[in-house]
C-alpha cells in the first residue's frame, strides 16, 4: 500500500526547492541596484569620483556591484560624512537580498571575538 500519492510528493517538493530567477529580471534587478547606486552618488559625486560612476556602470553582475558597494561607500564619506553614507549603505544592501551567495551578504550582528 502506498502512504503518499506521487502528486503529494510532487506539490511539496515544488514547495522545497525555490523556483530559479528568470534572467530578465535579475537583470532588471541588477539594472534597479545600479540605477541606485549612481542616484547615491550623484552628478556632483560622479564628477568628484568617475572612477567610482566608471566601476559602477561596468560591473556586470550583482558580485561586481556588491564589491563597488566600498568605492560607493568611500566616494559619499568624502561627500556627506561617514554617518549618513554608512546609513545609505544599509538601504542599499536590501536591494541584493537573494541575489548574492550566503557567505557575501551582511551580517545582522557583528561578530564577537
Amino acid at each position: 500500500m502506498r502512504w503518499i500519492s506521487s502528486d503529494l510528493l510532487a506539490g511539496l517538493q515544488a514547495r522545497w526547492v525555490a523556483p530559479k530567477d528568470d534572467p530578465e529580471r535579475t537583470a532588471h534587478r541588477l539594472e534597479d541596484i545600479r540605477i541606485a547606486m549612481l542616484d547615491m552618488l550623484g552628478d556632483a559625486g560622479a564628477e568628484r569620483y568617475p572612477q567610482v560612476a566608471r566601476r559602477i556602470r561596468a560591473s556586470g553582475d550583482a558580485q561586481a556591484l556588491w564589491y563597488a558597494r566600498a568605492d560607493l561607500m568611500g566616494a559619499l564619506a568624502g561627500l556627506q560624512g561617514e554617518q549618513s553614507a554608512a546609513t545609505r549603505m544599509v538601504s542599499l544592501s536590501v536591494l541584493f537580498d537573494g541575489m548574492l551567495p550566503k557567505g557575501l551578504m551582511s551580517r545582522p550582528t557583528t561578530l564577537r571575538l
